[in-house]
């Protein structure tokens, strides 16, 4: 019943969206590392995208080199010859070095090979970046937009908001963009915030426990911007039973006898709506003008009743800053860089704070996709596209063995002490690197499966 509950069309517009930004990350990735292989006369042996134990889906082997595609799509790689990776081969490693080989190499240029990868996925963030400034800007709606305030939801009520509030600061900060209140709250783990209220600023008290609920929820059961509903089109299912059909500017105020002031008042009455999902139509009220007109309209699970409503932008009105190609350098670095030290910010919560815990926010590649629209939406996939690959730059260059940041670790220290490490060293700290990742995946995976399901 859980797997027919599932909207297999959303899921795979998702999918395809995540296989596509992955393969352009991971495909540059170890492009990075290749090149400069290649420049400096390594043998490169095999190029991947995904991982392919056993077998591949694909293979073609062009010169020295086997350009591939496998079948666990959990990122890829290039075998160097000379080089202990993931392919674990102590046979060629047991063998006199050749000059082609990794091992060969001086140190700077092994440094640079294996910084090649991180190397690519920052620029590739700042190229992004740039893109996305100067094709579409920056587009936000103020807080101060928000004069119907925000409908306060359980987590939200817990700390004494109201509905119809306006959040302006959180833990002394004044907020500028709509949406960011709750990751404010988790990076700052505020104590307070600061709301807008029958035109009085009034602090109120986070209590102990909602940062972490907060985490917990994803951002969810907080606070939500309110605005009316405003007709904006029909679709062609939209089929009026009984009464005038609505046009647009037309204002929804009631739904099958129910009030409805806000679009937050539909989540609202979800318990209430509940006995009505097998009805085949939907009694509603709309205010035009001055008059009140009444309309009973088809309704199905799928469509609703095809009646679309304004966006929140429409109604509320953004802020939309413009830039020309050259304003949009500084912009796209500045939003890179702003983009991994939130996400260092967040990383650090997890070894300093009491209520962010590690369960509740690692996530697999489950998690990653999910991020991702249910509609193809260009503007939305190269920004995750962008912000994963800063984010992937972090992660590997982290100083862990299995890691880029681990294999230029041991390449400094030998470049500092004039020592190099020995292979075996090298090859039990891969071992080691690579079972800590291995298990570090399967807890996240594991911890998006039980999220999944625990509520079905």
């Amino acid at each position: 019943m859980v797997l027919l509950a599932i909207d297999w069309g959303s899921v795979g517009m998702k999918l395809i969206q995540f296989i596509l930004s992955f393969s352009i990350l991971v495909i540059l990735h170890e492009l990075g590392h290749f090149l400069p292989a290649r420049w400096f006369k390594c043998r490169v042996e095999k190029f991947y995208l995904f991982f392919n134990p056993w077998f591949s889906l694909f293979k073609r082997k062009i010169g020295e080199t086997e350009y591939g595609l496998g079948w666990i799509p959990f990122g890829g790689y290039v075998k160097i010859s000379g080089m202990i990776d993931e392919s674990m081969d102590k046979e060629q490693m047991q063998k006199p070095a050749q000059p082609w080989e990794f091992r060969s190499k001086p140190a700077w240029q092994r440094l640079i090979i294996m910084l090649g990868g991180v190397t690519v996925n920052v620029l590739l963030a700042f190229a992004i970046f740039i893109m996305i400034m100067w094709v579409w800007g920056d587009k936000y709606i103020p807080v101060q937009n928000l004069k119907y305030g925000v409908y306060a939801d359980s987590l939200g009520r817990k700390m004494g908001l109201q509905d119809g509030d306006n959040i302006i600061a959180v833990a002394g900060i004044p907020v500028e963009r709509s949406g960011t209140v709750g990751s404010e709250m988790i990076m700052n783990e505020a104590k307070t915030v600061t709301v807008l209220r029958d035109g009085r600023q009034i602090e109120l008290q986070v209590p102990p426990g909602v940062i972490g609920q907060l985490n917990r929820n994803r951002l969810q059961g907080f606070a939500y911007p309110r605005y009316p509903l405003v007709v904006d089109s029909l679709l062609s299912i939209v089929k009026v039973v009984k009464g005038p059909q609505p046009k647009k500017g037309d204002t929804l105020i009631a739904s099958e006898g129910y009030p409805i002031q806000y679009n937050t008042d539909v989540a609202k009455y979800d318990t209430a709506f509940q006995h009505l999902k097998d009805k085949k139509t939907r009694a509603l009220v709309f205010r035009r003008g001055k008059d009140t007109i009444q309309a009973l309209v088809n309704w199905d699970e799928k469509n609703g009743t095809g009646i679309h409503y304004k966006s929140m932008e429409d109604i509320l009105g953004s802020k939309q800053i413009s830039y020309t190609f050259f304003q949009a350098i500084p912009a796209g670095v500045h939003k890179s860089i702003e983009t991994l030290v939130n996400y260092i910010r967040n990383l650090k919560l997890l070894f300093t704070s009491k209520e962010v815990k590690a369960q509740d926010s690692l996530g697999s590649v489950i998690s990653i996709a999910s991020v991702f629209p249910s509609m193809w939406d260009w503007q939305s996939f190269w920004t995750l596209t962008g912000i994963f690959s800063i984010l992937l730059a972090f992660m590997n260059v982290l100083p862990i063995p299995a890691l880029d940041g681990g294999h230029a670790l041991f390449t400094l220290v030998e470049m500092i002490s004039g020592r190099k490490p020995s292979d075996k060293f090298i090859e039990y700290a891969q071992m080691v690197g690579m079972v800590l990742l291995f298990g570090i995946m399967i807890y996240a995976m594991g911890l998006d499966i039980f999220h999944a399901f625990k509520f079905k």
